[in-house]
């Protein structure tokens, strides 16, 4: 009936994702490189991605090479960069380019490919679809990021099979981990979020942590390298018996400290992606973003803890753009331990 509708594949020989996100959405693309493989097993297939997200696909085993872009860089230095990656994106002489960046550089990039399919998102202006031979339509209705993702698969016919996350950890990365955190099972605190309007205040997750540890849990706290993110975790952890590891950890090894914990605690950020991907136990706290379309996925050990104030999710920054969310700031510290406290 539709037969018309989808193009034909069969030439498909070489193939580039674009996804220029930052590390949680570039996680959450690796199951529509798992349903590629399957659709084109004999295919070669690249993906163009930020520069600091490379350890979120790095070990998979459908993807051969990374093309990168550093966002910052500046000036004609920034120009020169996207200029010689365009030519090289141009040069491989892709059959197929899925781009899943909303945006005019990913459109640009599947454009300068010049492949005869370039699959992408209904981007905003007209000379940006005119770039595409392909338009995935976007629902108006809450949807996982994973299946939109796939999307852009079933918008040219192929029904995804792989939905599962995947992220790789060497064993080098277990064993610095191993030698930080030593032996015994701990349950890891990530209360840090690149956007602070969507942290759970920190006297509560301070609470949490102490009771944890009078519960004689083990507790290990994780951050990012942000100054404003490890100030948090000195504040929620001072004078208490813990290991504090904000800072001093590779993407790849707090995969590994997830993977050796026996419960993580975390807000909408990327160690519950993490989590989803090597299923392993996690409560987490959600706010003004959506636990819909950022939630767990595919894991049976994952909880969800949320207000009901019937303006989530409302995507932002704070009540108004104050930087502060009521939904999170009146989250009772009873709702969040009903969650974990079953772990234990």
């Amino acid at each position: 009936m539709y037969r018309d509708f989808y193009p034909d594949l069969s030439h498909v020989k070489k193939i580039l994702v674009i996804k220029l996100r930052h590390l949680g959405d570039v996680l959450l693309t690796t199951p529509l490189f798992g349903s590629l493989r399957q659709a084109f097993p004999h295919a070669t297939i690249d993906a163009y991605i930020y520069q600091e997200s490379i350890p979120m696909l790095e070990g998979h085993p459908a993807i051969r090479h990374f093309l990168t872009r550093n966002p910052k860089k500046k000036g004609w230095r920034r120009w020169q960069e996207e200029l010689e990656l365009f030519y090289s994106i141009r040069k491989e002489g892709y059959d197929l380019v899925l781009n899943l960046t909303e945006g005019d550089r990913g459109v640009i990039a599947a454009w300068a490919s010049k492949a005869p399919l370039r699959v992408g998102f209904a981007p905003k202006g007209r000379w940006q679809k005119a770039r595409l031979t392909h338009i995935v339509k976007s629902p108006h209705s809450l949807r996982h990021t994973v299946e939109r993702n796939l999307d852009a698969l079933r918008r040219i016919g192929i029904n995804p099979q792989e939905k599962s996350l995947f992220f790789a950890i060497a064993q080098e990365d277990k064993k610095r981990v191993q030698e930080l955190v030593g032996k015994g099972p701990f349950v890891l605190i990530h209360p840090a979020s690149r956007w602070r309007f969507k942290c759970w205040p920190v006297e509560k997750m301070r609470h949490l942590a102490k009771k944890l540890i009078e519960r004689g849990e083990r507790v290990v706290l994780t951050a990012g390298v942000d100054p404003a993110e490890k100030e948090m975790v000195e504040k929620i952890g001072q004078g208490l018996d813990l290991l504090q590891l904000a800072g001093f950890l590779s993407l790849k090894e707090l995969g590994a400290v997830i993977a050796a914990s026996k419960l993580l605690v975390t807000v909408d950020s990327l160690p519950l992606h993490l989590a989803s991907a090597l299923k392993k136990p996690v409560v987490v706290l959600f706010g003004p973003t959506s636990e819909i379309t950022w939630g767990p996925w595919e894991n049976l050990h994952a909880r969800v803890v949320a207000t009901s104030f019937p303006c989530r999710p409302c995507y932002l920054d704070g009540c108004g753009g104050s930087k502060r969310s009521e939904c999170l700031l009146s989250l009772p510290f009873s709702a969040v331990w009903e969650k974990v406290e079953p772990f234990l």
